[in-house]
């Protein structure tokens, strides 16, 4: 058997620098993943149709949701829950949208418990025109949902023109929402 030099061997780094080194590295990895990926998903239903749906109302409410509720006019369709952080974080967003009166806002209720969801909205309001209840999620997979808090900018010929994944800031509603709304209702001559 043959000795290595001492020279000529590779030096060991202890493995209480790797360890944290490669943990330190693959939490920046899922972080920047987590904080710059959501903005950027591609929605196949852009420029498109919105899906043909019909939603029963939410318990306490008196109108569900469907496709033939979003023609002829540009709106807004924000896909929220209770059991939702980030729904929770924007809805205040909504509620003085709402009170704006600038675009009539439509909500999806995704996946809640029929009890939860009429009381998350007695509870903080209701900035809502009219909410269906997606009790099974279909209509989320129809609309492509990919994670909730998301909202849709709709135009009045009932095509998407927006989509915004995750929870809204009052800068994504000032710099982005409102001018698309505007701008799509002077397009079709709407309010």
């Amino acid at each position: 058997m043959t000795d290595v030099p001492k020279s000529s061997r590779l030096p060991r780094l202890p493995l209480l620098i790797v360890v944290p080194l490669l943990a330190t590295l693959l939490f920046a990895v899922f972080a920047w993943g987590l904080f710059n990926s959501s903005e950027d998903l591609p929605s196949a239903l852009l420029d498109r149709p919105v899906p043909e749906f019909d939603l029963p109302p939410v318990q306490g409410r008196e109108a569900g949701l469907s496709t033939s509720d979003l023609a002829g006019h540009v709106s807004l369709v924000n896909v929220f829950a209770s059991w939702c952080v980030p729904c929770r974080q924007e809805h205040p967003l909504f509620m003085s949208l709402s009170r704006s009166n600038e675009v009539p806002i439509y909500g999806i209720n995704y996946k809640d418990p029929p009890d939860q969801a009429a009381a998350w909205l007695d509870d903080l309001g209701d900035p809502y025109t009219r909410i269906g209840a997606d009790h099974d999620g279909r209509a989320g997979i129809e609309w492509g949902v990919y994670g909730i808090p998301e909202t849709y900018v709709i135009a009045a010929n009932g095509t998407i023109a927006y989509r915004h994944v995750g929870p809204l800031t009052q800068s994504d509603i000032d710099n982005t929402l409102l001018p698309l709304v505007r701008e799509l209702q002077q397009r079709h001559g709407t309010e």
